[in-house]
């Protein structure tokens, strides 16, 4: 009896996070190895033929092109979220290989170039917390998930590398069964194996702490005004509908930040604007709007005062270090 095997194609864009790569075949290895069975086979895809650079600056030799899919159980993009398709026909190829049985998805910044292709429809995709203002900026009606992944019949999406390595998990745990895929997790030490449902871990500004680890009502508060980037919401409005008091939020705040509300609200709104800068094509008045400022000026002051350079500097310098072949993003 024949085995069946698993292929996994890794289509890798110029810039793409390496760690992610290896965060899904390092497992796929070992479960191989582990059950004395070759289950699983992978290959680097991308649009050319020419090698393509890492963000590490590793040059990595694809083994084939995006137009020879057709045999991909699944294909998974891994891509800076400003990389695009340098081939007019790549998201035709992309969206082919999703009507033949190909199951797609996408590890961290590869959700940008995968909505971008059409392919996925309406799937729920995991995007970091580090790419969601720069996400909900391009995409505004496409909701953006704080799941570690994401699976669908027909999609899935790991917000970063360790998230990519639970993917794999999952991928090892519906082939080989649970067994197999604890003890590849146990090979390399992995803490626990999350699944779908997990939400992602989100740092506290200013503290070495997560979101998660807050006081309920300064996380509800924080939930609040994330809810709330383009449309600013007032801390008597937070306050109000936590139901309590404004100084009682304040004194939460501090206790649990080091920050009042307000200024954490505007840091907040500042991580945004920046993710949008790095991340996107937007003008500074679209930037503005995005986060809630009615003026592109008064947003750049508070954007030189948080990061000590303007957006314009910012979008620039980013742009000096973006890898060869990854389009810069226009100045704003």
């Amino acid at each position: 009896m024949t085995e069946r095997v698993i292929r996994v194609g890794f289509l890798i864009f110029p810039g793409f996070p390496m760690s992610c790569l290896t965060s899904v075949i390092e497992p796929l290895r070992a479960a191989n190895e582990i059950s004395g069975r070759h289950t699983f086979a992978w290959d680097l895809i991308a649009e050319g033929t020419e090698p393509v650079i890492s963000s590490a600056g590793i040059a990595f030799e694809p083994s084939r092109s995006l137009a020879d899919t057709a045999n991909c159980d699944y294909l998974l993009l891994l891509s800076a979220p400003t990389s695009v398709f340098a081939e007019r026909s790549s998201p035709a190829h992309l969206r082919r290989a999703a009507r033949h049985g190909t199951i797609l998805g996408a590890i961290s910044g590869g959700v940008f170039p995968l909505l971008r292709s059409g392919a996925v429809g309406d799937a729920a995709l995991s995007v970091h917390w580090c790419y969601e203002a720069a996400f909900l900026a391009e995409f505004p009606g496409v909701p953006a998930s704080d799941q570690v992944i994401e699976i669908t019949p027909r999609c899935v999406t790991a917000s970063g590398a360790a998230a990519a390595f639970d993917l794999a998990l999952h991928m090892v745990e519906t082939e080989l069964g649970a067994g197999i895929a604890t003890e590849v997790a146990c090979w390399f030490q992995h803490p626990m194996m999350r699944k779908a449902g997990v939400q992602q871990m989100v740092p506290v500004l200013g503290e070495g702490s997560k979101q998660e680890d807050l006081h309920p009502i300064v996380a509800r508060a924080i939930d609040l005004m994330a809810r709330h980037m383009s449309v600013p919401i007032s801390m008597a409005e937070v306050a109000e509908d936590l139901a309590i008091t404004p100084r009682h939020l304040e004194r939460s705040f501090k206790r649990a930040t080091g920050q009042n509300p307000t200024n954490y609200y505007r840091a907040m709104r500042m991580k945004a604007a920046r993710q949008i800068v790095m991340y996107s094509n937007d003008t500074m008045m679209q930037i503005a709007e995005a986060v809630g400022y009615a003026s592109s000026k008064v947003l750049v002051r508070h954007y030189r005062e948080a990061f000590g350079i303007s957006p314009r500097e910012d979008r620039q310098r980013i742009n000096l270090t973006r890898v060869k072949g990854n389009l810069p993003v226009p100045s704003v």
